[in-house]
């Protein structure tokens, strides 16, 4: 196989550098299904990494991207045949492993889920680790007992990649689903993609109390700090509250007044880490009961490899909504 493209990033003196290197498969790290990469994605940690806002990398030099879909051209287990249309999501992609951003990635097959049937690479990507996120937050509060009738689902970051698909998804499975966010010029973009209603940052009390008025049967955060508090006091009996993210930080500063008197339960969900038939097992639902309806709107940016570089301090700077795929191989 000739060389490809991929991006790739590097630390140097202490600083991270980010650009475009010409690869062969045996610069990749080990794997045996090697798969020709059509999509990838921007996640907010895709862009932590590139610009080298946080260590996410754990060793250098590595290929950027914690998603990716595309076609196995060589496989050395029988599960995954050459033309099998995969994805991968988390899995150490971009953090101990090459990741997406290349025309060509080396996987061992373990993290491979076979693409949903009625779901296209394009809209795996579009889901893509923060739709997956999403989908494992909702499959864990339901194995915990978690349905619609027991009222509103609040969805915290609504606006971004998780919290989006999120709210597609809770409103498919017929949940009254609640945005917090902090754009209120996003109003319509939320009410579109099943938002019931919208409650803006910064214009609410949080409360101080280790227990306030019951508000909420569930929520799925990805802010942390005051508004996971915020959460955890305002949760009815037997609530979950799926815990995916710091965005605002990494602090709880809580009692067990609300785990103990209201029966409380705040679930972690780590996407990289989950399970080879976990993972496969939500990717299933994703292509059925929990397959989002609003990708168009969701996932409405595409951008070319070249791209892809000037891409990320978007995501720094907290401006984007919902998801941007990355065309790698056309």
């Amino acid at each position: 196989m000739d060389s490809f493209r991929a991006f790739r990033i590097d630390e140097t003196d202490g600083k991270v550098v980010g650009g475009f290197q010409q690869l062969t498969v045996d610069d990749l790290t080990e794997g045996n299904v090697v798969v020709r990469v059509s999509h990838s994605t921007i996640n907010y940690k895709d862009a932590l990494a590139a610009t080298g806002t946080a260590k996410i990398l754990r060793r250098y030099p590595l290929n950027g991207g914690i998603d990716l879909a595309g076609v196995v051209i060589s496989s050395e287990d029988s599960g995954f045949k050459p033309g099998t249309e995969v994805l991968v999501n988390g899995c150490g992609l971009s953090e101990t492993v090459d990741g997406g951003y290349s025309e060509y990635a080396r996987i061992d097959s373990k993290s491979l889920v076979a693409i949903p049937e009625g779901v296209s690479p394009v809209e795996a990507m579009q889901i893509g680790t923060a739709g997956y996120t999403a989908a494992l937050a909702i499959h864990r509060m339901e194995q915990n007992g978690q349905s619609p009738d027991q009222g509103p689902i609040i969805v915290t970051g609504a606006t971004g990649g998780v919290g989006s698909v999120a709210i597609d998804m809770l409103a498919g499975r017929g949940y009254e689903a609640v945005a917090l966010t902090g754009k209120a010029t996003e109003e319509a973009y939320l009410r579109n993609i099943g938002a019931s209603r919208i409650l803006l940052r910064g214009q609410f009390d949080l409360g101080k109390r280790p227990m306030e008025k019951a508000q909420w049967a569930g929520a799925i955060d990805s802010l942390g700090g005051e508004h996971l508090t915020w959460l955890t006091r305002t949760v009815g009996y037997g609530g979950n509250i799926a815990s995916i993210g710091l965005a605002e930080n990494a602090a709880l500063n809580t009692t067990v007044l609300p785990f103990i008197l209201r029966a409380v339960c705040l679930l972690g969900i780590n996407s990289v880490d989950t399970p080879s038939d976990l993972r496969r097992e939500v990717w299933a639902r994703i292509g059925q009961d929990l397959k989002p309806q609003h990708l168009d709107a969701i996932g409405n940016r595409c951008i070319s490899f070249d791209e892809l570089p000037g891409a990320f301090q978007a995501y720094i700077d907290g401006t984007v909504t919902g998801r941007t795929v990355v065309e790698i191989t056309p």
